[in-house]
């Protein structure tokens, strides 16, 4: 029980300090990596044009014809007992619609010991969430630009308590052909509770990305950078750990700079041989490694990477996160095109 316990503080403290703008809304779930190249670039890339049928999870505007038929697969062992994954497919009806998305993102928290306030055993529980959504994407004529949305039904259970909700993700890419430059810009998990867990509303997990990746002429690399929580410019916060005695006994706190906070919404990530049978991935999260390094010691917190594989008509990918010391994630995709 004890254990059981543990685990469950640890996981409430993480996304408490994995991020300020976390601990504030339901359904955190919906803004977990949707697959090892996500994660690889650092958890929230919406750039990525291509034949990638994960990548509409995150920015419906994306959604394109070389996705078409193709089914992705995507697990990982998350911290603790938890364990999360996805599934997404595409299907083209035809040229004058387009395609369609589907796709499903669920996460399971693991058993816990049950105990009532005198602490006789009540039981074993679990928790569990799950999302299922549908995305479409349209081309405005006679441009190269692109929209999107995502429509997602939302279903949580967390021991004897369930709450369900709906959603919906709007998405923009524009695509450079001359410069082989794309610019994203989403507003995702837009949506409200259907019904609440104990009769308390609470908000959802609202977030605003934008993103820019070019593919280099002369260099078999693509670039990106993502702006990630742009719906809240402080994101920074004083760590306890850093605080420094003052010559009168006092406590002075860490001062987060201006710079230090801007800071703290970039991604920066490569993608080398994007198109090629064999590619790698490499990237760094600003503000995972602020937030979750420790005081004169090095973790390499912030740092992802990741590679994938193309085998005829399926394709493996592998992605490495690293948070602290004594956690880190590895994540498994499959994608096979049907």
């Amino acid at each position: 029980m004890q254990k059981k316990i543990y685990i469950l503080l640890f996981f409430a403290i993480y996304h408490s300090t994995f991020a300020q703008v976390g601990g504030k809304s339901v359904f955190q779930f919906l803004n977990n990596a949707s697959s090892p190249r996500q994660a690889a670039l650092g958890g929230k890339t919406i750039t990525n044009y291509d034949y990638d049928v994960n990548q509409p999870l995150f920015n419906p505007a994306t959604i394109n014809d070389e996705m078409h038929g193709k089914l992705g697969l995507n697990y990982v062992n998350y911290l603790a007992d938890i364990s999360y994954g996805s599934a997404a497919y595409a299907y083209t009806y035809d040229r004058h619609l387009q395609t369609f998305h589907a796709g499903i993102t669920y996460i399971n928290y693991g058993k816990f010991d049950g105990r009532d306030e005198m602490g006789n055993s009540t039981g074993s529980f679990s928790g569990s969430e799950v999302a299922l959504s549908l995305g479409y994407a349209y081309n405005v004529p006679y441009t190269d630009l692109y929209l999107g949305a995502n429509a997602k039904f939302i279903s949580s259970t967390l021991e004897t308590y369930n709450s369900l909700g709906i959603a919906t993700d709007l998405g923009a890419i524009f695509k450079d052909e001359k410069t082989n430059t794309n610019y994203g810009l989403v507003i995702r998990n837009l949506g409200t509770q259907i019904t609440t867990y104990n009769g308390m509303r609470e908000k959802l997990p609202l977030e605003i990305i934008a993103g820019v990746s070019q593919e280099l002429e002369n260099v078999p690399i693509r670039w990106h950078l993502t702006l990630e929580n742009l719906q809240q410019w402080k994101v920074a916060f004083s760590n306890p750990a850093r605080e420094e005695e003052t010559i009168d006994g006092g406590v002075q706190e860490e001062k987060v700079t201006f710079l230090g906070n801007t800071f703290r919404h970039v991604i920066l990530g490569a993608e080398i041989l994007p198109t090629k049978g064999i590619n790698f991935r490499l990237s760094y999260n600003f503000r995972r490694a602020a937030e979750l390094k420790l005081v004169e010691q090095r973790t390499f917190a912030g740092i992802s990477a990741g590679f994938g594989l193309r085998f005829s008509k399926f394709r493996f990918d592998y992605s490495y996160s690293r948070y602290t010391l004594a956690s880190s994630t590895s994540q498994f995709g499959l994608m096979i095109n049907l």
